[in-house]
C-alpha cells in the first residue's frame, strides 16, 4: 500500500494529492507525502489544471473516502452536485435524516476538496465555514471560478 503524491500549482497556491491503490484518498492545500507520482495523480493534476483554466466542469477521477462515520456519505451527496450549483448543510442534512451540524462537521472532514467539492455547501443565511487554506475566501473564490457567486448575495 505505497501512497503517492504530486504538487499541482493553483490560484490558492499549491494543491497536493495523494493517491493510494489506484484511488485519490487525500488533496487539499497542504503538503502531502509520498513517493513521487503515478499516472493517476497525472491525470489528477491535468484535470485540476483544466478546472482552473475554465475547461473541466466535472472531476472523473476515483477517490476513496478514508474517514469514519457519516463522511463517506456526504461526501458522495457532495459529489452530486453540479458545477455552478450549491446545496445547504440542511439540504444535506434531510437526505441522509442528519442534524445540519453533523453534516456541517462532515463536510470539513472531507479529504479531498475541490475533487469532492465541498465548496458547494453553504449554510442556510450565509457562506458556511470552509476549511482549506484560506477559509471562506478559497470557498468564494471557488464559486466563482464555477459562476455560482452570483448565489451569494
Amino acid at each position: 500500500m505505497e501512497t503517492h503524491v504530486i504538487e499541482c500549482p493553483s490560484p490558492m497556491g499549491p494543491f497536493w494529492m495523494q493517491a493510494r491503490d489506484g484511488a485519490l484518498v487525500a488533496a487539499g492545500w497542504r503538503r502531502l507525502t509520498g513517493a513521487g507520482p503515478v499516472p493517476l495523480l497525472e491525470e489528477a493534476a491535468s484535470q485540476v489544471a483544466a478546472y482552473f483554466d475554465g475547461r473541466l466542469t466535472r472531476f472523473d477521477l476515483p477517490c476513496r473516502v478514508e474517514v469514519g462515520g457519516i463522511v463517506p456519505q456526504v461526501c458522495a451527496l457532495m459529489q452530486a452536485i453540479p458545477f455552478g450549483q450549491t446545496r445547504t448543510y440542511g439540504d444535506l442534512a434531510r437526505d441522509l435524516d442528519k442534524p445540519a451540524q453533523a453534516i456541517g462537521q462532515a463536510c470539513g472532514r472531507n479529504p479531498i476538496p475541490l475533487i469532492i467539492p465541498c465548496h458547494r455547501v453553504l449554510g442556510a443565511s450565509g457562506l458556511g465555514g470552509f476549511s482549506a487554506a484560506g477559509g471562506v475566501e478559497t470557498k468564494v473564490a471557488l464559486l466563482r471560478i464555477e459562476g455560482a457567486a452570483g448565489l451569494l448575495i
